[in-house]
């Protein structure tokens, strides 16, 4: 679920890049990357969970 929502995070912050591209809004567009590195750290953070419940740790 946590990775689901990682990559909607990124998605999100994409988009928010794009516009602020678009629009010369440069708040926006560093806004939107950092949503995608936290969407990142997020999932990243869950498959780790994911793979130590795996290997018993």
């Amino acid at each position: 679920m946590a990775k689901a929502k990682g990559k909607a995070k990124q998605m999100k912050g994409k988009m928010k890049e794009a516009t602020g591209k678009a629009t010369g809004d440069r708040t926006q567009e560093a806004e939107g990357r950092g949503e995608q590195m936290s969407g990142q750290a997020q999932e990243a953070e869950q498959k780790a969970a994911d793979r130590a419940k795996r290997t018993g740790r």
